[in-house]
């Protein structure tokens, strides 16, 4: 399939659903600079206010697991828009939020309705796009998610400034009901499979096959490597440089801009270095993740090497993410949704166990060592793909021999 055989609405739809990507994940990451805002007008303790992030965390970890076997079931396209709407209006909801059960309630809602988003997105543009754009149409998405994730500390912490924490969750909410109207639009709804829906079924498939589990576990390497670590981003740059936190968010942001890059450099790379692309990314990944530890090294406050060190760490994710999701999805084509909840989870669970295991060598005064993991996860992880990959790659000559 060539880009002249694309229709105009798919073309589209890596970038409308990129950009709910955008908003949606950036709506988790921006209540990390609210959270003193939220507590203050609500009366509520910190740790109460906090409660906000977990419930949506942990909502959305539980129900991504149902929403890949349901969009297999059901039509990706149609839960996608189910997700989209509904996750818009209980992001308006958020803002309005007048006591801590209904905060709660809100962003539990909402964080269960996201769940419906991010991994069913990955399934559907899998499902659309043939092998030559495929990747290049992950990697958009990928991007647009993460650089929304990297930039929401800015967006939330300026307008917590200039306006009030309600207004973030409002505005978020609103952008997102303006992409769900267009995904109803352009986003296809899909078919409704024949027979009874077997959530046990469709995940006994997934697990019978070896090669697929062998990638969920490079996922959660992947996982703690990247989201454990960029959880406390901030934190390290604030740290090291005293910069407020605009700035601090400005200079995270890079990681978005290098995610947003691999996108473009996909179609230009793949052809040349083929499946050592997987090898060539691990290493930028881990001399990228070095990189930020050399204004802790010298003690000096280098934003050249906090800049350049984000930038490489989410080019080289999304190089090997989109590698992942594509690869993993190729094992069980017809169920693609069910593939991405797998992945969604390993990344979650991956990057729940980083952020606890990098709070505690935070808190023990060893923060040096959240980036020397992340770079040894990066390279290993990167390599056991690699690896994997070979061994899909010689099993399938085998087969046609």
């Amino acid at each position: 399939m060539s880009d002249n055989n694309i229709r105009p609405s798919k073309s589209s739809l890596p970038y409308v659903l990129g950009f709910l990507a955008f908003w949606a994940n950036g709506e988790n990451y921006a209540a990390a600079s609210l959270l003193p805002s939220i507590a203050a007008d609500l009366k509520l303790s910190i740790s109460e206010a906090g409660l906000s992030v977990t419930a949506y965390m942990l909502s959305f970890g539980l129900f991504t697991i149902i929403f890949g076997p349901l969009s297999d079931k059901f039509g990706k396209g149609r839960v996608i828009k189910v997700a989209a709407l509904g996750t818009s209006l209980f992001s308006i909801l958020v803002g309005f939020s007048f006591n801590l059960e209904s905060l709660m309630f809100f962003r539990v809602m909402s964080g269960l309705l996201g769940a419906g988003i991010f991994p069913v997105t990955m399934a559907l543009i899998g499902a659309e796009f043939g092998d030559r754009e495929r990747q290049g149409a992950m990697a958009k998405v990928l991007g647009l998610g993460f650089l929304g994730g990297a930039l929401a500390t800015v967006i939330g912490g300026v307008l917590a400034q200039f306006g009030s924490w309600r207004g973030v969750y409002i505005l978020y909410g609103l952008a997102e009901l303006v992409l769900s109207i267009l995904v109803l639009r352009l986003v296809p709804n899909g078919n409704i499979a024949r027979g009874p829906f077997n959530i046990f079924k469709f995940y006994a498939a997934a697990f019978r096959n070896p090669q697929l589990i062998s990638m969920i576990s490079v996922v959660l390497a992947i996982g703690f490597s990247v989201f454990g670590s960029f959880s406390f981003s901030g934190y390290y740059v604030q740290t090291l440089t005293g910069f407020p936190i605009i700035t601090v968010g400005l200079i995270v942001a890079a990681f978005g801009v290098g995610s947003i890059t691999s996108s473009k450099l996909l179609p230009v790379l793949q052809p040349i270095l083929k499946t050592a692309l997987v090898p060539v990314a691990g290493i930028v990944g881990a001399l990228s993740v070095l990189t930020l530890l050399i204004p802790l090294a010298s003690g000096q406050p280098s934003t050249p090497s906090l800049v350049i060190g984000y930038f490489g760490f989410g080019l080289a994710f999304v190089l090997l993410q989109s590698t992942l999701v594509m690869n993993a999805q190729a094992q069980l084509p017809m169920m693609r949704g069910t593939v991405m909840s797998l992945v969604s989870f390993g990344m979650f669970v991956g990057g729940g166990l980083g952020s606890l295991a990098n709070g505690a060598l935070i808190a023990s005064g060893h923060i040096e060592w959240m980036y020397i993991i992340a770079g040894v996860l990066t390279l290993s992880g990167a390599f056991s793909l690699w690896t994997i990959l070979s061994i899909i790659g010689r099993k399938r000559r085998h087969s046609l021999a």
